[in-house]
């Protein structure tokens, strides 16, 4: 975090900040991995530039949040896959069962 900021990337901050907020939101559920990533990212960026209205901060808290949960669970479900993937006859992969046997 620098502390030695010149006044026009904080107010190139806010600015983003305010697109962020005021953009209509996709739906968290429908966003891939990738797009729920990249809105997490410029969400933090903004909440980090800070001198937002309370009420905007806090919505824009909430959205990150929701865009953080959409990354976990996308990332669970692609562990889960990779997981289920054995190295079967000839190093091909197969999926396994649950308990660990060859489906």
């Amino acid at each position: 975090m620098t502390t030695d900021v010149g006044e026009g990337t904080v107010d190139a901050a806010r600015e983003t900040a305010i697109a962020v907020s005021d953009a209509e939101p996709a739906e968290v559920a429908a966003l891939s991995f990738d797009e729920a990533l990249a809105e997490l990212q410029r969400t933090v960026g903004a909440l980090e530039t800070g001198g937002l209205p309370l009420e905007r901060t806090i919505v824009l808290y909430e959205r990150g949040v929701a865009l953080h949960d959409r990354c976990a669970t996308l990332l669970g479900d692609a562990e889960l896959r990779i997981r289920r993937l054995a190295d079967g006859p000839g190093g091909r992969p197969v999926i396994a069962d649950d308990d660990g046997s060859d489906g």
